[in-house]
């Protein structure tokens, strides 16, 4: 029998009893049907699940009894932080969602000069929550203990300038380099552009700044499946789907 897991932003221990409402108690009670007694896993993003019970319903409301605290799954070895291009409708959800099952560690939304999405000021906050709830979303299904964070988008020139300890890569079709002879460090920051590319100067300016252009081999491959090749290619090589 299948246990389903569901994120909350409760604090969590063995003992404590929660109370859930709005899409939560929804979930569970309108969507899953379960009872009084039925057993489910939560998480918060500890790193740990933990067993509840379902011990009464209320208006709106389900109460939960937290029962043991169980390890999470091993998270990856290897830290991916994906860089991508802000790209139009779905692709961006499905890009975030892939890469969450694939083990990606953390995702900086890009706005490079060919991205078509104009984020406002006023939207911008609003757009990160939803894509912070597909990477919570891709956690409950694929059983991760860890989520990973949606940063505030940032211009590329802001990516480049800002100094953080990992090793920066990029994709490019027709690069000389494939991503499968790069000799990986702990932390891996791989750059992902829009429908468009990079434009040269864009490209020029990575260059610049020490950003190894690798390929994902002879085909061009999609803005939205781009990512998620790369995180499988990194994840095999350093032994993670052993």
């Amino acid at each position: 029998m299948r246990i389903h897991r569901v994120h909350t932003h409760h604090a969590l221990e063995p003992g404590c009893e929660i109370v859930v409402d709005g899409k939560a108690a929804h979930y569970l009670g309108r969507v899953l049907r379960l009872g009084i007694g039925e057993v489910i896993v939560l998480f918060n993003g500890d790193g740990h699940d933990y067993v509840a019970e379902l011990v009464r319903f209320g208006k709106g409301e389900v109460a939960l009894a937290v029962n043991s605290r169980l390890p999470g799954a091993s998270e990856p070895a290897m830290k991916i932080t994906i860089v991508q291009a802000i790209s139009r409708g779905e692709r961006m959800d499905q890009t975030l969602q892939k890469c969450t099952e694939l083990g990606a560690a953390h995702f900086q939304p890009l706005l490079s000069e060919r991205v078509e999405v104009k984020l406002k000021s006023d939207k911008l906050s609003s757009r990160v929550e939803h894509w912070q709830g597909v990477v919570i979303s891709a956690c409950e299904q694929s059983g991760r203990a860890v989520i990973p964070e949606v940063l505030d988008p940032v211009t590329l020139y802001e990516w480049l300038a800002s100094n953080r300890d990992e090793q920066r890569l990029v994709l490019a079709p027709g690069a000389a380099k494939p991503l499968t002879t790069v000799e990986f460090s702990g932390h891996v920051a791989i750059a992902v552009g829009p429908e468009g590319g990079f434009s040269e100067s864009e490209q020029e300016q990575m260059a610049v700044n020490g950003i190894q252009a690798v390929s994902l081999g002879p085909r061009v491959l999609r803005t939205e499946t781009a990512a998620p090749a790369a995180v499988a290619v990194i994840q095999a090589l350093a032994g993670d789907f052993l």
